[in-house]
């Protein structure tokens, strides 16, 4: 390295300051940088010739890089061998957790050879012979009013009969009587926020004409933070339960948490976990609320800005906030979350999973259509193979390291130890679907202005689906997972 500059870090004394960094860099999250060479897709640049080390970019907690001279002295080259040794760690770290991914993505096999059931294509099934769909909207029970698209206007109703075949092996057909019985006696509660409630209500619709009517109901409890349908024959219940940021946060109110300054009690989740500790079957998600959509041409998804609260709701005046990114928060949140698994929960009774990120389509352009479109309208699935939208391509995220990699991490982690938890992976399968959201056709809850009715694309849902739908086959993947261990 004689000959070579190497670089070492200084806090910045302004975050807004630039004068101590190269004009030329541009740098998030890299360990190690030999002379002409940058990682692909991590946004970092140098000069030929130049070694650069570990950096990241944020507000409070950014760095900043200096040279340390062509001979630097013991001390930096004390900081060089600490950056090479923190490098290595991290690539094997990333060896493992590649590898560690495989196993958790993919551990539904078919005569004794593995199957990657979220790798596939949408095959159109309308043929009078057809099960699809597996329920009708208007014949499910407890169907709910925000996903009853058919109920409420949609005339085309192809979305419907759309079923997902993996490449290598059939997803098993759910079957409602068998997913009661595996549930007899038992709890499953999916926890987290509306999408989850998306795929519960699926749930729901899909076990629900196998039941007598006098043997089933839908209860609410904790102010609607509870919901729980009792199958009574079967002595089972599937619930769930409202944490849109699995901790506790100001947004916990069912049905008024519409909050623009978000504050996150990012150590405190036992106010929840009380509630499905005695679970059978626990179905974790959260993700949309950590992310901030922009609802113009162009618009990019961004950091949205919390408050950490490290005290209570309740005692005010003995509180310290903060403001972090959404990501650090994130993590953080996560990390409880996963603690208070390991510590708490029954292994030998007790299944988990946890449901990636479910795509938006706000953006046509995306799927080469005006930029000013969005998923109205859309009557056919997108159809490219491996098709990724911009919310959701780890190449296009603003999510670094990816939110979903913090999910991975620390499911990684937990299966480790002993405690098994199992990532339904339904990102890319259901991005294919931007003709299948609830769009214009659905109950609204405040009387649309005249703007919108000229635009209707301006209050088009184009986050939760409408039921039957895309999320049945999230279910019928959770059927597979439970049919199988």
């Amino acid at each position: 390295m004689r000959g070579e500059k190497m670089f070492q870090f200084v806090p910045s004394k302004n975050a807004s300051d630039d004068s101590e960094v190269p004009s030329e860099r541009k740098y998030q999250n890299i360990l190690w940088a030999k002379p002409g060479w940058a990682r692909a897709g991590t946004g970092f640049t140098q000069k030929p010739g130049q070694f650069w080390a570990l950096g990241w970019a944020g507000s409070r907690s950014e760095k900043r890089i200096r040279p340390c001279g062509s001979r630097g002295g013991i001390r930096c080259s004390i900081r060089g061998l600490a950056t090479i040794f923190a490098g290595v760690s991290f690539y094997a770290l990333l060896f493992f957790t590649e590898r560690e991914k495989k196993m958790v993505l993919l551990d539904v096999d078919q005569k004794g050879g593995k199957c990657n059931l979220f790798v596939g294509e949408w095959v159109y099934d309308g043929s009078n012979s057809s099960n699809y769909p597996s329920y009708k909207t208007q014949e499910c029970s407890f169907m709910d009013d925000g996903l009853a698209c058919e109920k409420f206007g949609r005339k085309d109703l192809n979305y419907q009969h759309w079923r997902w075949q993996p490449h290598d092996c059939d997803l098993p057909r759910f079957n409602a009587e068998a997913m009661l019985e595996m549930l007899r006696g038992k709890r499953l509660v999916f926890v987290g926020d509306s999408l989850n409630r998306n795929q519960w209500v699926s749930m729901v619709c899909l076990v629900d004409a196998s039941i007598p009517k006098a043997q089933k109901s839908v209860n609410f409890e904790l102010n609607g933070s509870l919901f729980t349908f009792k199958a009574t024959e079967y002595n089972a219940a599937i619930d769930f339960y409202w944490a849109p940021l699995l901790v506790e946060s100001n947004c916990d109110g069912p049905y008024d948490h519409r909050i623009k300054e978000r504050i996150v009690r990012v150590q405190a989740i036992e106010k929840h976990a009380r509630h499905w500790t005695n679970a059978d079957i626990l179905v974790f998600n959260s993700y949309i609320w950590w992310t901030s959509h922009k609802m113009k041409i162009h618009h990019i998804i961004s950091f949205q800005k919390f408050t950490i609260r490290w005290g209570s709701f309740e005692s005010p005046g003995e509180v310290d906030e903060d403001y972090l990114e959404a990501q650090r928060i994130y993590e953080m949140a996560v990390k409880t979350w996963s603690d208070w698994l390991e510590t708490r929960i029954n292994r030998t009774k007790t299944r988990l999973f946890f449901v990636s990120f479910s795509p938006t389509h706000e953006r046509a352009e995306e799927w080469g259509k005006p930029a000013d479109q969005n998923c109205y309208n859309e009557t056919e699935p997108i159809s490219k193979e491996g098709n990724w939208g911009r919310g959701s391509d780890p190449k296009m995220m603003r999510i670094d390291p990816k939110m979903m990699r913090i999910v991975e991490k620390a499911v990684f982690e937990l299966r480790k130890k002993g405690v098994e938890i199992q990532i339904l992976n339904v990102t890319q399968l259901s991005e294919f679907r931007k003709d299948a959201h609830s769009s214009i056709y659905r109950k609204h809850w405040s009387p649309l202005t005249k703007e919108q009715l000229v635009k209707p694309q301006t209050y088009a849902d184009c986050i939760h689906w409408c039921l039957p739908g895309v999320p049945d086959v999230w279910n019928e993947l959770l059927y597979a997972h439970l049919q199988k261990f």
